[in-house]
């Protein structure tokens, strides 16, 4: 026989106390866990690259830090492509509202400005310790030689391929023979094959990625093949060949994929430019306020020193007036002194003279 609960008074208030603590624990938990917020991870302890203030190399580049820097446009060319060739989500509805939108000028030099950053993180990571600046000019001094070196290539190479006799490669000149045919001096043969890969893969990627956009848009096909079939609803009017030529002309439009994925290299081509023609107003509004500064200097200077001759030609008329003035004073001192001294010596005689004619005249 078990035996029978324990009912005293002291018991039942121990077990009400002890379910009223647990409802308000409960209650506590209830209206503390909505209000919890997840603790915020630690944000990764930035770089000595980022954190710090770099410290920009100057002079001039090295081949290393060329190559680098050319490697580190080919990964770019290569990043970009990848995200131009990758297909938009046709779930997400913000994509339609991105395509319809026209990409501004100022969103196109920031997108440039993100580029170029990330081409210096990249040659600063690989010990080409360049600025973004400094990477966006070197590489168009580098378009510009290649470009250069490529014309005078393809000029000394006949059309069936044999060397001309006329002109001869670029590689085999000498420096002095460079400069006299305007084209750079100092291109090396690695730098000139690594810009000729990037340059490229830059316009041989576009026409091998028109498949894949065209196998992922399959549903535009089909609506290029019915556009030019809803003309034969008109057959009935008398004229039905002169109304079924115009549509021949509606095929045109799948080059369009082609050149809608060339004008994106395009653009960042024409990015590069706008960068570039803007750096050079800078530089050219830098120098003509630094003429300009320099020319007022020199202004000042120049009437300083045209104040400071008056000046002293002033000083020295004034000096040569008061050595006249005191010449003519000496010269009047000594007229009067020569004047007084000539009155002296007659007073003298005439008294002498009369003192010989009082002798005289008492001898007598």
């Amino acid at each position: 026989m078990s035996e029978p609960p324990n009912n005293t008074p002291t018991s039942s208030i121990i077990l009400h106390h002890q379910q009223y603590l647990r409802q308000q624990q409960q209650q506590q938990q209830s209206f503390i866990s909505p209000t919890i917020t997840p603790i915020p991870s630690p944000s990764p302890s930035p770089s000595p690259s980022t954190s710090l203030i770099r410290e920009y190399r100057k002079g001039n580049w090295t081949l290393h830090e060329t190559l680098v820097l050319i490697g580190a446009k080919k990964l770019d060319d290569e990043r970009r492509t990848k995200a131009s060739t990758t297909p938009p989500d046709p779930t997400n509805p913000n994509n339609n509202k991105n395509n319809q939108q026209q990409p501004s000028s100022s969103s196109s030099t920031r997108t440039a400005e993100l580029r170029w950053k990330w081409v210096e993180n990249y040659c600063w990571n690989n010990g080409c310790l360049r600025s973004q600046n400094q990477c966006n000019d070197k590489w168009d001094n580098l378009l510009r030689d290649y470009k250069k070196v490529r014309e005078y290539e393809a000029r000394s190479t006949n059309a069936a391929g044999g060397p001309n006799d006329q002109l001869q490669s670029y590689w085999k000149l000498e420096k002095h023979e460079r400069k006299e045919r305007n084209l750079p001096t100092n291109l090396v043969s690695e730098v000139f094959e690594a810009l000729n890969e990037v340059v490229h893969r830059r316009y041989t990627t576009t026409p091998k990625s028109t498949p894949s956009s065209s196998s992922n848009a399959g549903a535009d096909i089909p609506i290029q093949v019915l556009s030019p079939a809803a003309p034969p609803l008109l057959l009935p009017p008398p004229q039905p060949s002169q109304q079924q030529q115009p549509p021949l002309q509606f095929p045109t439009p799948p080059p369009q994929t082609v050149s809608a994925e060339t004008t994106e290299s395009s653009e960042t081509d024409q990015s590069e430019r706008v960068d570039s023609e803007t750096k050079r107003r800078k530089k050219a509004k830098s120098v003509g306020s630094s003429i300009l500064k320099s020319a007022s200097v020199l202004a000042q200077t120049l009437m300083n020193c045209e104040e400071k001759k008056e000046k002293r030609h002033k000083d020295i008329i004034e000096l040569e007036q008061r050595r006249l003035h005191i010449e003519e004073a000496r010269n009047e001192v000594n007229r009067q002194g020569i004047a007084g001294l000539i009155t002296a010596v007659n007073n003298l005689s005439g008294a002498i003279q009369a003192l010989v004619s009082d002798r005289h005249n008492g001898a007598t």
